[in-house]
Order: C-alpha cells, then structure tokens, then sequence
C-alpha cells in the first residue's frame, strides 16, 4: 500500500513554489545516482526549508524507522518482531547514510523482507482455505485495528495472528452474504437454513448474463474471494517498483517533521494534476489511501454527494463497472482505484462501501452512481432561503453552502472569471433584497482552498483589518489584511463548522470569532491544519546544485510557515472552539489535526491590533441556555447521542466476536434499531418552511425560485428497484434529516430575538 493524501496536493493553489528550473541541458546519470541525489537533496530541504527547523539527526533517523516500518506494515500484520530487531542496526545511521551520502540501500532491503513476508502469509493462507474448516461457535475475539498493538514475535505467533485475521475476513464474508437470510448479489434467493448454510448454491454470473452455468456453495464463493484477494495483495506489492519504494521512504522521512509534508516521485508528480482532475470528474469525490483502504477524504458536490448515501470517512472497498463483478479494492493503489471509479459520462459504476460510522465491519452497502462531469459551477457557493412561520409574522432566514475557497484566474476570458468573494457577494445581495433576518455559513464539509480568497471573504462582514497572521520558518510575522472598508451583510451570522472544516475556513471563522461578528456553531473544534506548505521542484534544485538526474526527481512539499488568528492564537492543532458545541458522533472520531502523528504544537503569537464588535459573547450564555434545553427533548439528538455511545463503546474495545451467532443477534439489533427510527421519522408531521434556491444563475432574476431538491436520478432510480433485499440500505423515501441545520436555524432565531429585545441593531456596528 501507498499512503499518500492526495487531497493534500489540491490545496496548493495559494502556495509558493520553487524557482523555474535552469534550462541548461541536465547530464544524464545511472539510475542509481539520481536515487542517491534525490535523497540527499530532499534530506537537505527539510532541514534547512522546513518551519521546524530540526536537523536530520540520530532522533529524526530512529522515527523514520519507525515511520517507514509502519508505511509498509501500518496493520502489523506481515513484519515481525525479529524483523524490526534486525532493522534497529539502522536506527540511528539513516541520517549518516540517507541524508549525507544519499545510500537508500536500508529502504530497498526492509522492503525486500515485507515481500518475503508476505509470500509466507499469501501460502499460508491459501493453505488454510483448502484444508481449514471454518466454525465460528467459540468465545475467541479479533482485533481487526492492529495499529497500536505488537507485531507477531516470530514465526509461529505470525501464522496464529495470520490464521484468526483470515477468520475474521472470512466470518465477515459469511455475514455478509446471508445477512438477514437473504443473498445478494445474483445469489439463488433461498434462505440458508442454520443447519446447512453451504448447501446454497451462488450463480456467479453477472445477473444480466446468460443463464447460470457455475453455481457454486458459500463456503466455495468465499474461499474463491479471499484467494484472489491475498493473491491480487501480494501482486500489488511486487508491481512497487524502486521509485515506489523511494517515495514511500522519503515521504515517511517527510513525515517526520510534520504530517503535511510530503515527498512524491516521478510518477505521480507528473500525473497528479490529472489524477486530481479525473477522481473529481466522475463521482465527485476526493480520495486517499489509509491503512490500504481507500478512504473518502472529502466530497464535492457530484453524483457522490447529491446521492446522499456516501459521506467523509466512508471506505470503499469493491467498485463494480455496470453488470460485470465487484473488484475487491482493499490494499489497491489508490491510482488504481480512481482508474476504475472514473469513466465516460452517464455511465454507472457500483461502490461497495464501509460506512465510516458503521458500528460492525460487516455493515456494508452497495451504491450505484452515474458518472458525471463536475463543473465548476456545481462547486460553487450556493444559498437558500427558508420562510420559517411565526406566531406573529414569518421570518425568513439565509443559508450559504460554501464547499470550498475557491477561484478560477487562468480563464482567458477575464469576465468569467470565478471568484469565492465575489459569488458570495451576489448571494448576499440577493438574501438582502428578499429581507432575510439572518444568515448561516456553512461550512462544515469546506476543506479550504485559496487564502486570498478566505481574507477578501471575510471582509464582506467586516470593515477593513486584519485577518490571518503569518509566520515563516525564520520567526518573521506577516499580517494579512482586508483592505475594503466596506461591508455586504450587517445582520446576525452564524458560521457552521465541523472537525471537516480545515485551513482557510479556520482563516474565516477564527477572524469572524476574534471580531466578535459572527457566533460559531459546530463540533468541539475544527479540524485543527495552520500550517502553510511549499511544492518545490527537486530538477530546480539538482540543477542549481549541479546533481545530475536520468529521470525527473519529483517534488517535495514541505510546511514552511504556520497561521495565527488576528488575536494571535493558531489555528494549529487546536483549531477553532465554537461559541456554542452541538453534540456530534464525529467529535469522537479519528478526525483532525490532533489524531495524525506528530504535528506541530500549537502556539501564540501578539494580537494584531483591529476593532471589535462584541455581538456575540454577550448573548452566548442565553443562546446555550435555550439550545441545550431543545436538545434534551429532540428525537434527532436522541439517535445522536445513541450512535455516540455506541461509538464509545466500540473505541473501549476495538475486538470483535467471532462467534456467528453472536455477531448476526448484534447485526440484528443494528437493524432493528435503524428500522424503528425509520418509522419514527415517517410518522412525523411534515415541515410547514417554504425552501427556495438561490443560485449564482438564478440570483439577478426578480423574487425567488421554488426549490426543487437535486438527486443523482438514474442511480437512485436502480438503487431503488435493483437491490430491494439490501438491509444496509437507507429507505430512499426518507428525507434527509440534518439535526445540526435544525438547530442552527433555532439558535438563529434566538439569537435575532435577542438582538433585537437588547436593542443592539447590527447597523450601528462600526
């Protein structure tokens, strides 16, 4: 597996980079010289560029070992403990040997070792599913997140730990074929009986094929999956070649100064761009490799999201091309899967997916999603008004949904030219003229984007002042201001975040929050990056240090410079605390700066100086009064704060039964429960609001246009006919139901009311 973020190397776009290469023709050198070159080139620029400052020295040469040993065995699964014995003769020479004479030979050989290792595991296994019977009626427990926990002493611990992690998968295979006695997938719709499950018979061909010619039993459809899936694993790991394994080498050299540096090598240097470009135009979604899954970094809005049944977080682990089988996609590249998840338009692709807030591995569900072209005007801001009636009158509220900072400057036609500050100031144009009493920025899924942009945005609600502070990796302090005193929207603002909303939104909500001009609503905090990187291009550096290459170096992206808020915290690590929490499962997630290993500490700097308005700390206290009261009797919050126990539960013992029937009476429950809400929600009273769009299209026109909600129709239109026995399933006739919107648009009306009753009108701010 590779672990690169490349969701990390989209929001470059505001970044420095390194000076133009020398056009001087470059020496050709061996293969071997330029690795040694790279190496040494890159170990130099983290010293010397990186913000922290920290020499490549025995301590950074013990943690790249450490790194580098979990970048290739992050699970702990293949590698033993007499491997890791072996290896620590390195511990503290890979800065004399890597940094000072460029000699990765540590890199290649460790390596060597995972494939042997895993060539074992691979025969072992395959052993195991020809002559192992597997029962699954005992106490015994597994661990499936082995990050944390030893890796096997020796050989014979290793086959132990190979043998209960195949049982695991094969249990999990088992669940999921007969899950609620009903087979999917072209299987024969015979239930199992509990006596002689294996007697069902499974067509293994795709459902619009011919008729069946290889029916197969359960236990031979599993068996047959998991040996292409050890199979295809070690296959993968054989097809890294030597670049592969200098870039998973030198990016965990990377990593060891911050979490957000990175190196890439040739490939992917060259094709990232395209890479980026191709996983957005499909289903729309942003992609990263953890763990050998291919997680859900971030969703655009596309086919992904306008489903509504894919979320951040969420792993693939199968994608299936219309009526041909799933391919197991589990410790797949991750360009490799974006290859089989892009495709022509209006062609369907089926994702199998491991909901991130699954309480049980075995909870899965199949998605179909039509291909489509994210255009940039589906990616940009957008806004609502609800008319929410009253007892006295009917109060209208805004809702701006910004995905993302964004800005289009390189269009040769300069009058269409897209621009984050401008869109949302034609929106807020708009929400003015139709009277609107308040306004929620969301921007909880907004993963940042262009500085320049989260600046001249938050000077729509401010006069001019500063707004991020900037400090390099040599101490000195820029201050970034807004230079417009004027203002666009002078009402009552509620910024919306989540752990998800990173890097320029913390920008804008932590100016908006030292200002005193907007109240921020949210999870415990944001997720927590105040750290600006650099792409720099190695041949730029290998030139001026005339080090000859044969092929091109790649890049290296270090972090260079940290943000501190107007008021001088960072938005480092700790992010931005809202003024007022809602109760969140993902705020006990592994999400944020705070769980990635080793990032830079948060710190201070001296307050720049600027006017307050002060039109939120006053009302706080009332505001949390009344929402928290809501809360207590909300059904909404109930199934929160039900989800987040459980999920509690799950961190407090990360095992799993392999006993059958415990884990089908566990999956039972999980159904039950989810059922029982279903029908609560389609028993309730329909919303008597008034919802209308407003687009960047539509918002010169006069009055408003009625809101006609966007679904991915092709794909919702099969996944409500062609799969009606999948439990996992969420039934496509419920609304969506977003209790944080819900609240926030309360607490809005509070906080109008309360401004309102204290006589603090917003015009007379300064």
């Amino acid at each position: 597996m590779k672990p690169f973020l490349y969701l990390l190397f989209l929001k470059l776009a505001f970044l420095a980079t390194a000076a133009e290469p020398a056009k001087a023709p470059v020496k050709v050198a061996s293969d071997a010289r330029t690795e040694k070159n790279i190496a040494i080139v890159t170990s130099t620029l983290l010293e010397k560029i990186h913000y922290a400052q920290k020499p490549f020295d025995d301590e950074v040469s013990a943690r790249l070992l450490d790194r580098y040993l979990d970048a290739l065995d992050g699970w702990r699964l293949q590698l033993l403990q007499s491997d890791v014995a072996e290896f620590q003769s390195y511990r503290t020479k890979l800065d004399d040997l890597t940094g000072k004479a460029g000699d990765t030979r540590p890199a290649h050989l460790i390596f060597a070792r995972m494939l042997e290792r895993g060539e074992q595991r691979v025969a072992y296994v395959n052993e195991l599913l020809k002559t192992e019977k597997f029962e699954f009626t005992g106490d015994d427990r597994y661990t499936p997140d082995r990050r944390k926990l030893p890796r096997p002493k020796n050989m014979e611990e290793a086959r132990q730990l190979w043998r209960q992690h195949l049982r695991s998968e094969f249990l999990q295979e088992k669940l999921l074929l007969t899950q609620t006695n009903k087979l999917k997938d072209g299987i024969d719709k015979k239930p199992a009986t509990p006596d002689a499950p294996d007697s069902v018979k499974i067509d293994l061909v795709p459902k619009s094929a011919a008729k069946a010619t290889n029916a197969l039993t359960q236990t031979e459809v599993i068996v047959k999956r998991l040996t292409k899936r050890y199979a295809n694993l070690q296959r993968r790991l054989k097809e890294l070649d030597r670049d592969d394994v200098l870039e998973i080498y030198l990016n965990a050299l990377a990593r060891v100064y911050d979490p957000h540096s990175d190196y890439m090598g040739r490939s992917h240097f060259e094709n990232f761009n395209i890479s980026m470009k191709l996983s957005l135009v499909g289903i729309g979604a942003l992609l990263e490799s953890e763990d050998g899954y291919c997680k859900i970094k971030e969703l655009m809005p596309g086919p992904a999201q306008l489903s509504k049944k894919v979320k951040a977080g969420d792993r693939i682990v199968a994608v299936a091309q219309k009526d041909q089988e799933p391919v197991d996609v589990v410790d797949m590249p991750l360009n490799k899967v974006v290859e089989l998840i892009r495709g022509t338009k209006g062609t369907e692709v089926r994702l199998t997916i491991w909901p991130a807030d699954a309480a049980d591995s075995t909870v899965r569900k199949t998605i179909t999603l039509v291909r489509d072209i994210i255009k940039l005007e589906d990616q940009a801001a957008k806004a609502k008004v609800i008319e929410i009636p009253n007892q006295k009158e009917t109060v209208r509220l805004g809702i701006i949904d910004l995905p993302s900072f964004y800005a289009d400057n390189e269009s040769s036609n300069k009058t269409n030219n897209k621009s984050t500050t401008e869109d949302i100031a034609k929106l807020l144009k708009k929400l003015n003229e139709e009277k609107v009493s308040g306004i929620i920025l969301d921007l909880r899924l907004n993963g940042g984007g262009l500085l320049d942009e989260a600046i001249s945005l938050t000077g729509l609600f401010i006069t001019n002042g500063p707004v991020v502070q900037v400090k390099d990796h040599t101490g000195e302090i820029t201050v970034l201001p807004d230079n417009d005193p004027s203002i666009d929207y002078k009402g009552p603002l509620i910024i919306l975040t989540s752990r998800f909303s990173a890097s320029a939104s913390e920008i804008l909500a932590g100016a908006l929050q030292d200002y005193g001009r907007a109240l921020i609503v949210g999870d415990s905090s944001t997720y927590g990056k105040g750290t600006v990187q650099r792409l720099l291009r190695l041949d730029s550096y290998l030139n001026q240090n005339r080090l000859t290459y044969s092929y091109h170096p790649g890049a290296l992206k270090p972090t260079t410079a940290k943000f501190y808020r107007a008021g001088g915290d960072s938005t480092q690590l700790r992010g931005v605390v809202p003024d007022l929490r809602l109760p969140d499962v993902i705020d006990y997630m592994e999400v944020g700066e705070g769980s990635l290993e080793g990032p830079l500490p948060w710190d201070k700097v001296s307050s720049a100086s600027f006017q307050k308005w002060n039109l939120v700390k006053p009302f706080v206290p009332e505001l949390t009064k009344r929402s928290e009261a809501r809360i207590q009797t909300d059904q909404d919050f109930a199934y929160i704060q039900e989800d987040i126990e459980q999920y509690k539960k799950n961190l407090a013992d990360k095992s799993l039964s392999l006993n059958e029937d415990k884990r089908r009476e566990e999956n039972k429950d999980l159904a039950a429960r989810r059922e029982a809400r279903n029908k609560e929600r389609k028993a309730r009273k329909l919303s008597d609001e008034k919802i209308f769009e407003v687009t960047l299209k539509n918002a010169d026109q006069p009055g408003l246009q009625p809101f006609v909600p966007k679904t991915n129709d092709v794909a919702s239109a099969k996944s409500d006919h062609s799969d009606p026995d999948d439990e996992a399933l969420p039934d496509e006739k419920l609304p969506a139901v977003d209790a944080t919107l819900e609240e926030s648009k309360r607490i809005l009306l509070d906080y109008i009311s309360l401004l309102t009753k204290e006589e603090r009108a917003l015009s007379k701010a300064p």
